[in-house]
């Protein structure tokens, strides 16, 4: 029975790896566009990683652009250039996963803003991630738990719970997951990070009312992947549940991570969202590409 489950694994893995080979990348980089003041600016770089402008401040949440990851070929790419960002104030890591905490993405993101303003910028990550990440060149680096806050100038950081794992390898099941709402008494924006669907979506709503949702739509399929992955239907019932004006979806169509096709999770979101009526509240957004609210 074993082998048999290694075989299975080994032959689904060669699926991914043979399609990621074969397809050409697409996709545009463009330059940031910034805010205005008093505008909150969404920029979607690829895959989870996003460029945030929310009071004053300048963030990026899960940079990853690499071109591969490991032997999977990055079938978009990124949005933006680490090169073009403005100086970052703060980087926001959810989970230790190798698409979400890209070591090599994190140190020349640093060593951008160091050469820039001769300062560091702020890492934020959960619990038990900090001796990943030390020695990549941040100010400080800061452990968040659950419903933990910390204050960033005008930006209040709290993160939120999330049903997945946060392992970097096998057996090192210690480390934190979850996410980050951000708001400035203005503006509000949650990242849920990689995670299933759970009743903590209503929680979350409840307690910090973000404006804006990021939720993830992809890597679903197999069945079994919905133990620690969104569905598109899934992540439409989350957004309902926390009571965001707006969700913006992620995590798909970077990286060929599961079975599904890559160009489904979109359209099956925006089928699920046309059934319930609020197709107006979700905003797919083009890499590069900014939204401001």
């Amino acid at each position: 029975m074993l082998n048999i489950s290694i075989r299975r694994k080994a032959g689904q893995l060669g699926r991914l790896v043979r399609h990621s080979a074969m397809a050409r990348r697409t996709g545009r980089t463009h330059r940031p566009v910034l805010a205005v003041h008093g505008q909150m600016g969404v920029t979607f770089i690829g895959h989870s990683s996003f460029f945030l402008q929310i009071g004053g401040c300048n963030i990026v949440i899960d940079p990853i652009f690499a071109p591969w990851l490991f032997v999977l070929k990055r079938l978009r790419r990124p949005g933006l250039r680490i090169q073009d960002l403005p100086p970052l104030d703060a980087v926001l890591v959810t989970h230790a996963h190798f698409d979400h905490l890209h070591r090599p993405s994190l140190r020349a993101i640093a060593r951008a803003t160091r050469r820039k303003t001769g300062r560091k910028p702020l890492l934020i990550v959960p619990d038990n991630v900090s001796d990943l990440v030390n020695d990549l060149g941040f100010e400080r680096v800061v452990e968040l738990r659950w419903w933990e806050e910390f204050r960033l100038r005008k930006i209040r950081i709290t993160a939120t719970p999330a049903k997945h794992w946060g392992a970097r390898v096998i057996r090192d099941m210690h480390r934190g997951y979850g996410g980050y709402v951000l708001t400035d008494g203005n503006h509000s924006i949650y990242h849920s990070g990689d995670t299933a669907y759970f009743d903590g979506f209503a929680e979350i709503g409840d307690r910090l009312s973000p404006e804006i949702a990021l939720l993830p739509i992809g890597a679903y399929y197999p069945e079994s992947f919905r133990a620690v992955h969104t569905s598109p239907e899934d992540a439409l019932r989350a957004f309902m549940d926390m009571g965001a004006r707006k969700m913006i979806p992620m995590h798909f169509g970077t990286f060929k991570l599961s079975q599904e096709p890559v160009d489904e999770p979109v359209k099956r979101l925006l089928s699920a969202a046309r059934r319930l009526r609020v197709e107006d509240r979700i905003r797919v957004l083009e890499e590069g590409v900014a939204e401001f609210f």
